[in-house]
């Protein structure tokens, strides 16, 4: 069966659905779970990143089932059988593939709640990603970073005073940070 991929958006960086999907099976590439533990787990990471959604949490894993990403195992694993919280799922090898491909997509500046979440499951699941790509991950996050920094400074440049002067070098401030933090794992990447 061939399912078609779920759309991106131009940039190729994550919508809302692929960024569920992208922690559903992250969570599946670290070990087999109950589909009650992976529906709550998943819903409590997206919910306390992004707050409740039903953009956000309107994926099925049953979907992922479909797509055949993942699958059950033990009983009540027929293909005809519906999932049950006590189901046991895991990853496919179709799934590994999906999981990694989304760990490789760009995350989108500027810093949005959607983006700050992909790069949190970037983190999360980057051990799960070959090596080789590792690098290249944290380059795109050092320039997303310094995206970011350009665009809030250019924003404080056109001499706005007071609270929101602050609020912005706070802001710039908190993306060298970032971008600081991005960099010195990069080198540490390439060093090995």
């Amino acid at each position: 069966m061939t399912v078609r991929p779920m759309p991106r958006f131009r940039d190729q960086s994550l919508i809302p659905a692929e960024a569920v999907r992208l922690t559903a099976l992250g969570e599946l590439a670290l070990g087999e779970v109950s589909l009650g533990i992976l529906s709550a787990s998943v819903r409590g990471f997206v919910s306390r990143l992004m707050g409740p959604s039903l953009d956000v949490l309107g994926l099925s894993i049953e979907q992922l089932r479909y797509e055949g990403l993942i699958e059950p195992v033990g009983r009540r694993a027929g293909p005809g059988q519906s999932l049950t919280a006590d189901t046991v799922l895991r990853l496919t090898d179709q799934g590994r593939t999906a999981l990694v491909d989304l760990l490789r997509s760009p995350v989108r500046a500027p810093m949005t709640d959607l983006s700050k979440m992909v790069v949190a499951l970037k983190l999360r699941f980057f051990d799960l990603l070959p090596a080789e790509d590792r690098e290249a991950q944290l380059e795109q996050l050092v320039e997303m970073s310094e995206t970011e920094i350009a665009r809030l400074t250019d924003l404080a440049r056109r001499g706005y005073e007071g609270l929101l002067a602050e609020w912005l070098a706070s802001d710039i401030a908190e993306a060298e940070r970032w971008r600081d933090w991005y960099q010195a794992k990069l080198d540490a990447v390439r060093a090995r």
